[in-house]
């Protein structure tokens, strides 16, 4: 099975002319396209091939939430994934009890939480990354409810090699191997029974994307900035395949 890409757009493109239009050129196979929310309905006219996701959501499915977006209102514009605790939002002062109600909401709903999890750049010198790995599943995952009716797809995404971040450098093969090993052995003893997709997150583009996704362990990728680029995209999305 060929490895699944997640496009997460971020706050771009700036119209829903242009949104259309990169949809439509990266129209494929294996490819989830998170839009920002206002494209969401336009995006998934224009796709036939690729999945709907979402970049967020918020934990209750209606009320008095303003600016809010719930799961339930993402399920009738057709969304099947969802970027949970991305460190971008997690920078902004999402917690991780926060994010636990959102993996909950969306599994509750039916939608696929892409579980983002991963360490800042002084946890990684102070020699802390496991740990606070390892307390963010611990957290994020309480809530996920029984019978697992929807496995997640947890993707390892170090803080410090986000194309974002000041002076990032993308991780090794290597070292995103060895965490992903981690985060699936920390997963799988009693209460985790879950049978997640482990994936690699933080500046991955066409020309590191084989070093990566040609590790069996690691099952596809979330991609940022090189999603808006269609050929880097389609190239990322051959490399894949051929990685199957």
């Amino acid at each position: 099975m060929a490895k699944m890409i997640f496009a997460n757009w971020k706050m771009n493109p700036g119209s829903i002319k242009e949104a259309v239009f990169f949809a439509r050129e990266i129209d494929a196979e294996n490819l989830v396209i998170c839009p920002p929310f206002p494209f969401l309905e336009a995006v998934h006219k224009a796709i036939k091939k690729s999945s709907l996701g979402a970049q967020d959501l918020f934990y209750e499915d209606e009320g008095a939430f303003t600016g809010e977006v719930s799961a339930r209102q993402l399920v009738d514009l057709g969304v099947k994934y969802v970027i949970i605790g991305h460190s971008e939002r997690r920078r902004l002062g999402e917690t991780d009890e926060i994010i636990t109600k959102k993996v909950e909401a969306a599994i509750r709903n039916g939608i696929t939480p892409i579980l983002c999890v991963g360490e800042t750049r002084s946890e990684r010198d102070s020699g802390q990354s496991k740990k606070v790995i390892k307390n963010q599943l611990k957290t994020d995952l309480s809530l996920y409810p029984k019978p697992y009716t929807l496995n997640p797809i947890v993707a390892y995404e170090p803080v410090w090699a986000i194309s974002t971040e000041l002076g990032a450098k993308p991780d090794t093969p290597e070292n995103a191997l060895e965490m992903i090993q981690f985060i699936k052995k920390t997963l799988h003893p009693s209460p985790f029974t879950l049978n997640p997709k482990f994936i690699y997150g933080g500046s991955v583009n066409a020309k590191n994307a084989e070093s990566f996704l040609s590790q069996k362990e690691i099952e596809g990728a979330l991609v940022g900035g090189a999603s808006l680029k269609p050929d880097e995209i389609k190239k990322i999305l051959k490399i894949g395949v051929k990685s199957s």
